[in-house]
């Protein structure tokens, strides 16, 4: 019997995906802005997990889902937690590639400028996943996925009606470790509605 989908806006998640290990849906969430008091909605988003994660995060056993959405603390565990993850990003509304490779770009560069960890090395890296992005379109229902199968390594993948796979390796860690942050950074991150979904989720399975 196929598990039910979860429904993120009108775009659909399967509960469960497999890279090398079957990886569960641990949170949801979008990426908006308002202007003008009208929410214009870019990304629904999808963050799958090894549900092995819980063993590396039972320093948070009895915490609420709010007391864990505040605690960023929480977010560098998830981030660090060795096992494998991925990253879904549908586009809701189209925008330019480059639109989204320099809100990426900008976020990372940030990010490491701000632990001092913006060197050389990290630039090319990161100048190549800004490159990548530069020449796609992001139509509705196109398919921006990040995954993770080790914390040093980053595989992202965009697909689009009418045209193959494109795909591009990030092996810097730095700048990996940063790309899970934009999604994965608490406090910081990207997607509000995002971190109190996994917030949410992680404060049950915490407490089973």
């Amino acid at each position: 019997m196929a598990s039910e989908m979860v429904m993120v806006d009108d775009v659909a998640f399967a509960p469960e995906l497999t890279l090398t290990k079957p990886l569960a849906l641990l949170g949801t969430g979008i990426t908006d802005i308002e202007i003008h008091f009208l929410q214009i909605k870019y990304n629904a988003i999808g963050i799958y997990m090894e549900k092995d994660v819980i063993a590396h995060l039972s320093s948070w056993k009895t915490k609420n889902a709010t007391e864990i959405a505040d605690d960023d603390t929480f977010f560098e565990a998830l981030v660090s937690a060795p096992v494998e993850k991925l990253f879904r990003v549908v586009v809701i509304k189209e925008i330019k590639g480059s639109q989204y490779g320099v809100q990426l770009e900008s976020s990372v560069r940030d990010r490491l400028a701000a632990v001092d960890k913006y060197e050389e090395e990290e630039e090319e890296a990161l100048e190549k996943v800004t490159d990548f992005f530069q020449t796609k379109y992001f139509k509705k229902d196109s398919v921006i996925t990040f995954s993770f199968p080790t914390s040093s390594k980053a595989e992202i993948s965009f697909v689009t009606e009418g045209k193959p796979e494109a795909k591009h390796t990030v092996e810097n860690a730095n700048v990996v470790e940063m790309i899970q942050k934009w999604y994965l950074g608490g406090s910081r991150a990207v997607s509000p509605t995002t971190v109190k979904s996994l917030a949410e989720k992680f404060a049950a399975l915490l407490a089973q």
